[in-house]
């Protein structure tokens, strides 16, 4: 059957940035399977996943006779097998066939799923966090060569002009058109030049705005704050697609040139980014997700500087993000952990070809300001970079020896994510995570573990500071949650990472009472806005975000909930202590 469906293929090439199927177009009339290259598999505008040699795509519009879903479109220079639909139908009528799209489908959508919500739409960003610089004002009285010399000096393309009859603007085009093209003289006055100023205050939203700009046919919009001044000019592009938006911050992290443009690209991005999503309102996992999409961005665009210096693969690989880049609990005051995994046949020569790739990447991801681990959860590090069966011996490890050593490892690396690679390396630890309830010596040391970690209280339930009047944040608040919301999807055959899914999902299979899983909800979301509103602060004062926050210099409201939020865990892990008594 095999030789006979292999007698039937053919294979095509396609050039950097062919598309193979396009979205909303003709239905595949076969399947696809990546040869060599790499294929952007891409909705709405964004890459969802990145298709590398073994990977099948167009199997959904085969099967369906339906215009394909995605874009898919060629990443690099890449080729492709095609089986014509009777010879897919052959395969696909197989168990092992049935089983493969079941799975590839339901990767791609929760894939497509956490993209989607990690990346705001326009109508959740406000104008105001959108501004990131004072415009630029020049007299009325100034000449035409006055105002392009400070448009120019300050690299902007329009300027505010203050007249008699309130504040006009002038632009790049306004200049061609209204001073090139009528032949005036540099000399004359820029008020020739000037129109009327299109307004919004600083808290409309940027749909909203986008709306006003077509409704007035202008191009540029002032940014009032809230006295009615002036402190901002944006244009189209900064709203529609300005370094604030995750759309395009992820389009210039996958248009780097090299690991310097990448790394300046984050430098300022993600502080902006940052700030623009707290100032849009959203929910602190929507933000961490976002943030989490540009590390995997940032991760791959690494992974393609590292192949072109080093040379191709030997052997499939996968990169896994282990920790709170797993969960998708991501911050800019997070460590790095990561791992790497390569198919078994590749041996010693396979090692050290990904331990220089996996240096690379840890040293750019450090550059970047995504994280550098003090613990050495690097993937450059052997203890975190083996074949995929060394890999599942010693998930398996953790498991019938759990003494301490193994409990800290399972801490960080149950939770875990395959961020890219083609090896399939989720199935096999996935399982070993889902059996880990059936090993109750295990279970008992792993809810001792979370419970010893303690959240940032005092006998009588106040919030308890370090000398310097500050607590850590991270240790003392958010680590005990991750932690309980660990002990309880494991001992429930849960293998999602993040910690909000996991306690939903402990509530829903009657491991965990609801009650408790709403308050530690709630305890997580109010400890998450805080460390990151306190990281956003940090990076506007010109410092390293870290998670030392001061509890008196919180809003009363702040305070008081982050005082609730760590009586809620508390609460929680002295519950869970009992059973930890007993299993010990």
């Amino acid at each position: 059957m095999l030789a006979d469906v292999a007698a039937l293929a053919t294979a095509r090439a396609y050039e950097e940035g062919a598309a193979a199927l396009v979205e909303d177009g003709a239905p595949a009339e076969a399947l696809f399977v990546v040869r060599t290259g790499a294929m952007d598999l891409v909705h709405a505008d964004t890459v969802v996943d990145v298709l590398e040699p073994g990977q099948c795509f167009g199997h959904p519009s085969l099967l369906t006779g339906l215009a394909p879903a995605f874009t898919v479109r060629a990443r690099e220079p890449s080729t492709a097998v095609l089986l014509p639909r009777a010879a897919a139908m052959r395969v696909f009528a197989q168990p092992g066939g049935a089983e493969y799209l079941a799975s590839s489908l339901r990767r791609r959508l929760v894939r497509t799923g956490h993209t989607a919500h990690g990346l705001p739409e326009l109508s959740m960003t406000r104008l105001g966090a959108i501004v990131d610089r004072a415009p630029v004002f020049v007299a009325a009285g100034a000449s035409i060569r006055d105002a392009a010399a400070a448009m120019t000096a300050a690299h902007a393309t329009a300027a505010l002009v203050e007249t008699r009859d309130g504040v006009g603007i002038v632009t790049d085009r306004d200049l061609r058109e209204r001073v090139l093209a009528e032949g005036r003289s540099s000399d004359d006055p820029v008020a020739v030049a000037v129109r009327s100023a299109v307004t919004a205050p600083a808290d409309r939203t940027a749909s909203e705005a986008l709306v006003d700009l077509l409704d007035s046919d202008r191009r540029e919009l002032c940014v009032t704050g809230r006295d009615g001044r002036i402190v901002g000019l944006l244009s189209v592009e900064d709203i529609a697609g300005g370094e604030h938006s995750p759309f395009a911050l992820r389009r210039a992290i996958a248009r780097a040139v090299d690991d310097d443009a990448l790394v300046a690209t984050l430098a300022t991005g993600l502080p902006r980014l940052l700030a623009s999503l707290l100032s849009a309102g959203l929910a602190p996992a929507d933000v961490t997700r976002a943030l989490a999409i540009q590390s995997d961005t940032a991760t791959m665009r690494l992974v393609d500087f590292a192949f072109d210096r080093h040379g191709p693969a030997p052997v499939a690989w996968a990169w896994l993000a282990l920790g709170s880049v797993a969960r998708r609990e991501v911050t800019l005051a997070s460590d790095q952990d990561n791992a790497l995994a390569y198919a078994d046949e590749g041996g010693a020569e396979a090692d050290a070809f990904f331990a220089r790739v996996a240096a690379d990447i840890n040293d750019g991801l450090a550059r970047s300001g995504l994280g550098a681990d003090h613990a050495e959860v690097l993937a450059r590090d052997p203890r975190w970079r083996m074949s995929q069966s060394a890999w599942k011996a010693v998930f398996e490890a953790c498991l019938e020896h759990p003494d301490r050593s193994h409990l800290v490892r399972a801490a960080v690396s149950f939770d875990f994510r395959h961020v890219g690679g083609g090896l399939d390396i989720v199935p096999p630890l996935a399982a070993v995570v889902r059996d880990a309830r059936h090993h109750p010596d295990f279970i008992a040391r792993l809810a001792r573990t979370a419970t010893d970690w303690k959240v940032a209280l005092g006998r009588r339930g106040r919030v308890e500071t370090d000398r310097d009047g500050r607590i850590d944040l991270k240790v003392g608040g958010a680590l005990p949650i991750a932690n309980l919301a660990r002990f309880h999807a494991l001992s429930s055959g849960i293998t999602i990472s993040g910690t909000v899914d996991r306690l939903v999902a402990a509530q829903e299979t009657g491991s965990l009472d609801a009650e408790t899983a709403t308050a530690l909800r709630e305890a997580f979301e109010t400890v998450s806005r805080i460390r990151l509103e306190h990281h956003a602060a940090c990076l506007a004062d010109g410092r390293p975000a870290d998670n030392r926050v001061d509890p008196q210099a919180l809003p009363p409201l702040r305070r008081a909930g982050l005082r609730e939020a760590l009586r809620a865990v508390a609460a929680a892990q002295r519950r869970l202590g009992v059973y930890a008594r007993q299993g010990m």
